[in-house]
């Protein structure tokens, strides 16, 4: 073995223990993505997150070999597997997940646009004076940026929108802006997925408040909910509507018969005083306007109005109504 080979050897060997050790030490991984990522940017990026993190790059067909091999003692990292290709790099943290991403997502430099890279964001070329002679004109006009000469020097007259997020920047575009000294990107760290203690999720799940998870679990509750109703099983989320719809039916039975209780008592009251039907209903609608505001004239009856009247069904149109429910003098069918 030469001395060079020997070497490369020995890197390997320190990088697999230093792998093999973070493996062991932390519980919490995240793959991060380094593309346009320089080497200066990321020694900066390292000292930034010392203490709370530590960022380990290296050959994917390494990290994979020694993921593997780490199964016997781990086995939830083979979740980790299909997510390591590409220019990817590992963050290994037993710290808050959410603010080590944070840390590392705002540690971004500023970069030219290269000809043949994809452009991360939407750049607009200001109007203005770009202190450009007159022979340079051509290359505008080969753009097709308007502009005009004004006190010597090339004048743009209009914003340009010259590259869209995903567009593919072309020489001219990347001269462009190199003459003007526009750096429109910003190159850093993007968090891709996460490793927490055996789970395996998209970085999007950090950003998620306690208030978004007590939104989806209560919206899947409800659905549950629904559908324990619809299909008449009951669960402990549909128990309290099925009482409640009880409960009406039972009043409902109330009001249109004889038959009463504690609880229809009082609405049986209610039906039988106009006026009183009328002051509740004003009642509830002051309650539920707006604080500060007053309720709608129409809320409450004007100073003698007359009495809003009740019709009253005939005791024989009760009981078609009912079906037959409670019997009556026709015994047909019984």
């Amino acid at each position: 073995m030469s001395k060079g080979e020997g070497r490369k050897a020995d890197r390997k060997k320190v990088y697999w223990t230093r792998l093999v050790s973070l493996l062991d030490e932390y519980t919490k991984v995240l793959i991060v993505t380094a593309d346009n990522v320089g080497s200066n940017h990321m020694q900066k990026i390292r000292q930034a997150m010392r203490g709370s993190a530590v960022l380990l790059m290296g050959k994917n067909t390494m990290i994979r070999k020694a993921i593997r091999d780490h199964l016997e003692k781990t086995p939830a990292l083979e979740g980790l597997l299909p997510h390591v290709r590409g220019n990817i790099g590992l963050v290994f943290t037993n710290g808050d997940l959410a603010d080590v991403r944070t840390k590392l997502t705002e540690l971004k430099v500023q970069a030219s646009a290269k000809a043949g890279s994809i452009a991360p964001i939407d750049v607009v070329v200001p109007a203005g004076n770009t202190n450009m002679e007159p022979t340079k004109t051509s290359f505008f006009q080969a753009l097709s940026i308007p502009t005009k000469i004004n006190r010597g020097t090339i004048e743009i007259i209009n914003d340009i929108h010259l590259l869209t997020i995903g567009a593919k920047v072309s020489l001219s575009q990347a001269a462009l802006l190199q003459m003007l000294g526009i750096k429109p990107f910003q190159y850093g760290l993007k968090v891709m997925t996460v490793y927490d203690n055996g789970a395996v999720y998209p970085a999007a799940v950090l950003d998620l408040t306690d208030d978004d998870i007590l939104k989806k679990f209560f919206t899947g509750v409800n659905n549950v909910a629904a559908v324990s109703l619809q299909i008449g099983y009951p669960t402990v989320v549909s128990l309290p509507h099925s009482i409640m719809n009880g409960y009406k039916h039972l009043l409902a039975i109330s009001i249109a018969t004889d038959y009463t209780f504690p609880g229809a008592e009082k609405i049986k009251t209610l039906l039988s005083d106009p006026a009183a039907f009328a002051a509740a209903q004003a009642a509830a609608a002051a309650a539920a306007a707006p604080s500060g505001g007053a309720a709608t004239p129409a809320a409450a009856p004007a100073a003698g109005a007359a009495k809003p009247k009740v019709e009253e069904k005939p005791e024989e149109e009760v009981d078609e109504d009912m079906g037959g429910l409670f019997g009556g003098d026709d015994d047909e069918g019984y």
